[in-house]
């Protein structure tokens, strides 16, 4: 199982832990401080990222996702202290409005999974965080400051992450090279729209996304929003209206 993760270093303190076997290539990000460190999500539990993380840390570790998905919250057994938002509580205590077999399915759609890894076995994180946030917290984790930013749109509690010092935006499943789900009931192209105004008015120099191709640039947070614009001006942006593809990136609603 040793190769279920990938380690990337983006600096001397951060960097990324990626599950490429799996056909959704989440990303997660290891951020140290001087006083402890944050595991921005947790993947998708088939392998124990902790067992990576201590080779990068030996400071306590926090796991905050960036929302309550399965393939954000896996690892999340592997660590007592975490945080959530509060829109996204219940998914946590057994309303998320997905059955476990259909969750089981797509853990296994198109993964390469470990070699006798029983799906039958693989379960929903569910729990109580030791903080809940909200949009305009901060987390300090010594040195470095991370702001909270509600981007709901892809999921009601989705957050992004902002670390103005950097100009690093950790993105999660609002913004990544590839197409966006914004079909299923749980997720609102119109807060998706009013999410990406947000974090396009930032001065981002990096964007850091959960999923896919990691060579990408601050520029697709513009050509994300102009395009949700676009879509919103000719009345598609809404459930059941197609997928719209834009080159490196589509969604589909």
């Amino acid at each position: 199982m040793n190769d279920w993760f990938s380690i990337d270093k983006i600096d001397s303190n951060t960097y990324s832990i990626s599950e490429y076997r799996h056909w959704e290539e989440t990303h997660c990000y290891l951020l140290n401080g001087t006083d402890r460190s944050l595991l921005l999500d947790t993947g998708l539990g088939i392998c124990n990222i902790a067992d990576e993380v201590v080779k990068l840390t030996d400071k306590p570790v926090t796991a905050v996702a960036t929302h309550i998905h399965w393939d954000h919250i896996g690892g999340h057994k592997y660590f007592h202290d975490f945080y959530a938002q509060k829109e996204e509580l219940n998914w946590l205590n057994g309303e998320f409005p997905l059955t476990i077999e259909t969750i089981r399915e797509m853990v296994v759609d198109r993964c390469d999974l470990p070699d006798g890894y029983d799906v039958n076995a693989y379960e929903f994180f569910q729990g109580m965080p030791t903080r809940v946030l909200e949009d305009g917290d901060t987390i300090d984790i010594g040195g470095r400051i991370l702001h909270v930013l509600h981007t709901p749109g892809h999921s009601p509690g989705h957050m992004c992450f902002w670390e103005s010092e950097k100009g690093y935006l950790f993105t999660g499943d609002l913004v990544y090279k590839d197409t966006l789900f914004a079909y299923y009931p749980s997720t609102d192209p119109q807060a998706y729209l009013q999410s990406l105004e947000r974090i396009a008015a930032l001065p981002v120099k990096k964007v850091f996304p959960a999923h896919h191709s990691l060579e990408i640039e601050p520029e697709i947070l513009i050509r994300m929003r102009d395009a949700f614009r676009h879509l919103d001006a000719e009345g598609k942006l809404h459930h059941g209206s197609g997928t719209f593809d834009y080159g490196d990136w589509a969604v589909w609603l």
